[in-house]
């Protein structure tokens, strides 16, 4: 659950939901990957990706926190087998932060099948297996430590009996873009970029309203599992305000477990380094190295990274883990594109 239904808007419409974001080296540039729409939503949700939603990749290049490149996905109503048109745009400058500035088409193509576009572009989009995996047992137990201030309770929990459950089974509509590296040293000349996903939807006014956004995994569902309006809340704004927004708060949630664990001598202290560590929610990654969100320290995230260990033993200054590796996925993710295990 790195994101998956994390807030009332994205359980009322999950092809708005932005379960995960993953950044890393590709076979000819930098992936970008989120998945939406997981089948844990249920069969009577909707599936795809929204017609009238759009989501994008934001890129910060010089470390401001705001994007000097974004790429704007967008999808037409689905035909009666499943199929949508797809749309990428590039935005760079002031238009990259611009939600009415049209861009320039870079790419076009159907889900269910590849398509390149100019200057070496290209995507996938379409029905995938989910990578991620997590027991809900643990999950369930750190919701509740936070929520209540404790430490984790794993007390009745068998760790060699760990399942990837309920996620084993899980599918996605992943929307897979790779980008030549070129393209974004255009905006990152040192080659360090800040990433974070979008999803918004179209208003009846003419403008668009964020429904989700992603960055750093494993926010919400340790932070606000259980406290919707601070998840819907994480969904919005912009990456530069968010220590000042959130930081209190989570500092607070985080010194509260730490300080129940006994695992630090400072838990205030504690709680402010875990919140400056996790805000702003934007995904660092160096160009053309290898992707890792693990202990040492982050860089991207591939489609194997075990973020829930890292995240759970981060916030709670705890050796914490879920009892699972990448080998509990049944699908797992490939080496070539779109690197995602497409369903048949």
């Amino acid at each position: 659950m790195s994101h998956h239904l994390d807030s009332p808007e994205a359980r009322s419409d999950p092809r708005l939901n932005i379960a995960d974001l993953y950044v890393f080296s590709g076979e000819t540039g930098t992936v970008f990957v989120i998945s939406v729409s997981p089948s844990l939503a249920g069969e009577d949700a909707p599936q795809g990706f929204h017609p009238q939603g759009r989501y994008e990749f934001r890129v910060d290049g010089d470390g401001d926190l705001v994007p000097e490149l974004t790429y704007r996905v967008a999808f037409g109503e689905a035909a009666p087998d499943g199929v949508q048109s797809v749309e990428v745009r590039s935005l760079t400058g002031a238009r990259a932060v611009d939600a009415a500035a049209e861009g320039t088409v870079v790419l076009t193509g159907t889900t269910g099948s590849a398509a390149s576009g100019e200057g070496g572009v290209r995507l996938w989009a379409g029905r995938a297996h989910d990578p991620f995996y997590l027991d809900a047992t643990v999950l369930g137990a750190v919701g509740n430590g936070f929520a209540q201030g404790t430490a984790v309770d794993l007390s009745g929990w068998d760790r060699t009996k760990a399942a990837n459950e309920p996620f084993r089974d899980d599918e996605v509509h992943a929307l897979v873009l790779e980008v030549p590296d070129e393209h974004l040293r255009a905006v990152a000349a040192d080659g360090r970029i800040r990433v974070w996903a979008l999803a918004s939807l179209a208003t009846d006014a003419g403008g668009w309203h964020p429904v989700n956004r992603v960055g750093v995994p494993m926010i919400q569902p340790i932070f606000a599992q259980h406290d919707d309006d601070l998840a819907a809340e994480l969904n919005t704004g912009e990456p530069a305000n968010d220590l000042d927004r959130f930081g209190g708060r989570i500092a607070g949630a985080a010194a509260a477990v730490v300080a129940a664990h006994g695992t630090a001598e400072d838990p205030g202290a504690y709680g402010r380094t875990v919140a400056e560590r996790i805000f702003p929610n934007v995904l660092p990654y160096t160009l053309g190295t290898p992707a890792v969100f693990g202990f040492a320290g982050w860089n991207g995230r591939s489609l194997t990274d075990n973020v829930c260990d890292v995240m759970f033993s981060l916030a709670t200054n705890t050796a914490l883990t879920a009892g699972l590796t990448k080998d509990s996925v049944p699908h797992p993710p490939t080496g070539t594109f779109p690197y995602v295990a497409a369903t048949a």
